[in-house]
């Protein structure tokens, strides 16, 4: 065995101890739960625009694009464009011509300026609108049409019923062996109530609705890897991998 092939096996005996260990998983939904009332997510930035994403996530996302290597990455929810930037940059270091298409109902001005000023921009497109809004599916469509490999990532409103619709708009799109990103499926693993100004709660978020599209498609798996890996995420059972076309 190479040098390369026993650490690659190292890690992967790292992982699988990390999956078979529940009290580092109850630790871990436990300093999440505590960490959120400080709005730890929006402490980072990427490339200068706030990204609001737990670090070890865009750890994972730049490995899963680094693999996969897609030419399309659509996003749905822009907020302050970090993501936007942070997809575009990992496209440009492939060196393909890939694009990202970030999806939102309401991009604000002032963060529509700063995207749009931004080096990466030449790689990004915005449609303003409701992402299940069947006019707005339509031009995504449309743009992921001539992609032969694509991811999306939503990471929108994040009750049942919307994600529910989003998946079934945008999983189609997503091509063999890419991946489909569902954010912020920790919701489901926070106490009741934890979100008293917003629409979602545990019993109505993207995690239920993953349960709910899965038990109906055999085109996705989650990967478990990652999950057991990342410990930290704000997508836990949010990673899926398109393992059919």
């Amino acid at each position: 065995m190479s040098e390369v092939a026993r650490f690659i096996a190292k890690v992967q005996e790292n992982i699988e101890g990390l999956r078979a260990d529940t009290a580092v998983r109850q630790a871990t939904r436990d300093w999440v739960a505590a960490i959120a009332p400080h709005k730890y997510t929006y402490n980072f930035t990427w490339l200068g625009r706030p990204i609001i994403q737990f670090p070890q996530d865009l750890a994972e996302m730049q490995e899963i694009i680094w693999v996969t290597k897609p030419d399309l990455i659509i996003e749905t929810g822009i907020a302050h464009g970090g993501s936007l930037i942070f997809h575009a940059s990992m496209l440009q270091l492939l060196g393909n011509h890939g694009q990202v298409l970030g999806v939102d109902i309401d991009i604000r001005d002032h963060n529509r300026a700063e995207i749009e000023a931004h080096p990466m921009f030449e790689r990004i497109e915005m449609i303003q609108g409701s992402s299940i809004d069947d006019s707005i599916a339509d031009q995504v469509r449309a743009i992921a049409d001539g992609a032969k490999r694509v991811m999306v990532v939503l990471d929108s409103n994040h009750t049942h019923a919307h994600v529910e619709r989003e998946l079934e708009l945008y999983a189609p799109l997503v091509t063999k062996d890419c991946y489909l990103v569902v954010c912020d499926t920790l919701i489901e693993d926070m106490p009741a109530g934890s979100f008293p100004d917003r629409p979602w709660d545990k019993g109505d978020n993207p995690a239920t609705a993953v349960e709910a599209f899965l038990a109906a498609t055999d085109r996705f798996e989650v990967d478990v890897a990652i999950d057991a890996k990342l410990q930290i995420s704000v997508a836990p059972g949010g990673y899926l991998k398109c393992v059919a076309d």
